[in-house]
This record gives structure tokens, C-alpha cells and sequence, in this order.
């Protein structure tokens, strides 16, 4: 039986992660307390020390799987934002690479990172993982970092496979509304609370949107394809171009009600391409069944009712 350890289980991504991760298929770590972002020298001190508790759980464990969805970045955060993210990622990778028990394997490490902002200043029709990056972010670079800390990790050539997931645009229920990302989150919130919604960019803008849930059944089923010892980078995305446009017809459809949006130049505009298509190399675990937008925006929508719905009986 593994020993599954997910970092920023609390969010949209982690949370997804834990579901595919049936408990009848391996046990669950849990650290003993939470982890302090706002302190980064504490947390440090509280990363080693999970990775200490992890080991001695893995002893008993015939292999071990760790997933990196932690962090509050986004395309907006600013470099001093991001840099106690990318310390707390680089003191596990340190410490698991200092663990005799878990350098001996089998293990897997997974990295959550972002193929939208890595590939923000790509003028491609397609991006695949052959494109060249192009990051014009802070947080892009924020995510290389990452990207370049599990790449040297890797290079220590241990029984320990290691996937790069670069997810496209990440939405589904739950997902925080305090964080500078999350259109269709956002969308649903506005048309619960009979609200206008800001847009900076055009609505012939496309992205690729993916739940939450069929991102994480994706970066489970190609970490589980890899071999003990291997390195491969992915892009996890539904390869299904959608534009703004779109997505606001849906909420039409499915809300029965027009949505109110107001439409402005933001900050932010300019970091982000008018067309983004991506399509992954791998032949295994294809994106054949991707959740639709319509059932995507509706599970959003009711989740969206259920939180207003909770607080205003408050």
C-alpha cells in the first residue's frame, strides 16, 4: 500500500487531488500542524519536520507519492508574494533528498505548476511541451524556480520518479474567491449576488479551462505511468479552446438570466495572450473525457448558491 502526502490539500487543486486518491488504495498523510506561510523561517522548521514524520509513516508504506499543490500565487502576486512558496518547495525537496528512507523508493513526486503563465508571451497557434517558455510574469518565474528545484532534485538519478504538470487555466467549485484568479468562480458569485463583473480582457479571448477534478485525475494517472527514477514535464489541460464570449452564453443558459458585465482595461490585460491552445504530447493519459463547460459552470453555480445561501442565513 503507498503513502500519499498532498501539500496544500485546502485548496481547489489539493482538495481534487485527495478525491482521486481513494483512501482504499493507500493511506493518507497529515502533518501535525499546520503550516505558517506568513512566518517563512517557521515554516521551514515545520516542512522539515513533516518530511520526518512522512518518512518514519513511509517505513511501513511499499512506495510513497507527494503532491505539491501549495501556494497563494498568481499572475499578479509580486516576487516577495512568491518567495516563501518557492523556500517551502525547495526545504521538502532538500529534506526528502536528505531522508535515506525515502531516497531508497519507490516514490513520486509531483509538482503543480502553471502553463498559463509559463507560456504567457508564446505567440504560438498550439503549445505542446516542445514550445520554447515565455514567461512575462513574476510568478511565472516564481513557478521556473520550482520547475528548475525538482529538475536538480532528478538529477541526483534516485529511485524517485518526478512529474512537472503544467495545468492550463484551473477552475471548479471552491475555489478561493480572495485570490486574483478565477473567472468562472467569480462569474458565479456575481450572478448569485445579482452583481456586475469586471472583464479587462476582449471576449474573443481564448483559454483552456479544466476542472479541477479532471486536472488532478490527470497528473495521478501520468505520475503513476512514470518509472521509479524518472523526469517528465506535462501539460495537463482539456485541449478545448474557449473564449470568454462562451463561457458568459453558458452562464446565460444555465443561470436563466443575463450576466452583468462590465468591460474595462485592467493592470493585468497585457499579460495575457488573446489565444491560448494546448495540447499534450503523451499518448497515456489523454484527456479523452474532460468535464463539459456547461456541467463544469453548473457545478460552480450551485456551489456558488449553496456558500451565499450559507451566509446569509447567518
Amino acid at each position: 500500500m503507498s503513502l500519499d502526502w498532498v501539500i496544500g490539500s485546502g485548496g481547489l487543486l489539493g482538495a481534487a487531488l485527495l478525491r482521486q486518491l481513494q483512501p482504499g488504495e493507500g493511506r493518507r498523510f497529515v502533518p501535525a500542524e499546520r503550516f505558517c506561510w506568513a512566518e517563512p523561517q517557521r515554516l521551514v522548521g515545520q516542512v522539515r519536520a513533516a518530511v520526518a514524520a512522512f518518512e518514519q509513516q513511509a517505513r511501513q508504506a511499499r512506495s510513497w507519492n507527494l503532491y505539491w499543490a501549495a501556494g497563494v500565487g498568481a499572475m499578479g502576486s509580486t516576487p516577495a508574494e512568491l518567495a516563501t512558496e518557492t523556500l517551502a518547495w525547495g526545504a521538502l525537496l532538500q529534506a526528502v533528498a536528505d531522508s535515506p528512507v525515502l531516497c531508497a523508493g519507490p516514490g513520486r513526486i509531483v509538482l503543480a505548476s502553471s502553463a498559463g503563465a509559463i507560456y504567457a508571451g508564446l505567440r504560438a497557434e498550439s503549445i505542446d511541451e516542445g514550445c520554447e517558455v515565455a514567461p512575462t510574469t513574476p510568478y511565472a518565474e516564481a513557478k521556473l524556480s520550482q520547475e528548475r528545484l525538482l529538475a536538480d532534485f532528478s538529477a541526483r538519478q534516485l529511485p524517485v520518479a518526478a512529474l512537472t504538470a503544467r495545468i492550463s487555466t484551473l477552475y471548479g467549485p471552491g475555489q478561493a474567491y480572495g485570490k486574483r484568479q478565477g473567472l468562472i468562480s467569480h462569474m458565479a458569485r456575481s450572478i448569485v449576488r445579482n452583481r456586475p463583473i469586471q472583464i479587462f480582457v476582449p471576449f474573443d479571448t481564448v483559454r483552456d479551462y479544466i476542472t479541477a477534478d479532471d486536472a488532478a485525475g490527470l497528473m495521478v494517472d501520468s505520475a503513476r505511468a512514470l518509472a521509479p527514477g524518472a523526469a517528465r514535464m506535462r501539460i495537463v489541460a482539456a485541449e478545448r479552446p474557449t473564449s470568454i464570449a462562451e463561457i458568459v452564453a453558458t452562464f446565460h443558459r444555465v443561470a436563466r438570466r443575463p450576466v452583468l458585465v462590465v468591460t474595462s482595461a485592467g493592470q493585468l490585460s497585457s499579460l495575457y495572450l488573446r489565444r491560448v491552445q494546448f495540447r499534450s504530447n503523451w499518448a497515456a493519459a489523454r484527456p479523452a473525457a474532460c468535464t463539459s463547460l456547461a456541467v463544469g459552470v453548473s457545478q460552480v453555480l450551485a456551489a456558488a448558491r449553496l456558500a451565499y445561501a450559507g451566509q446569509a442565513g447567518h
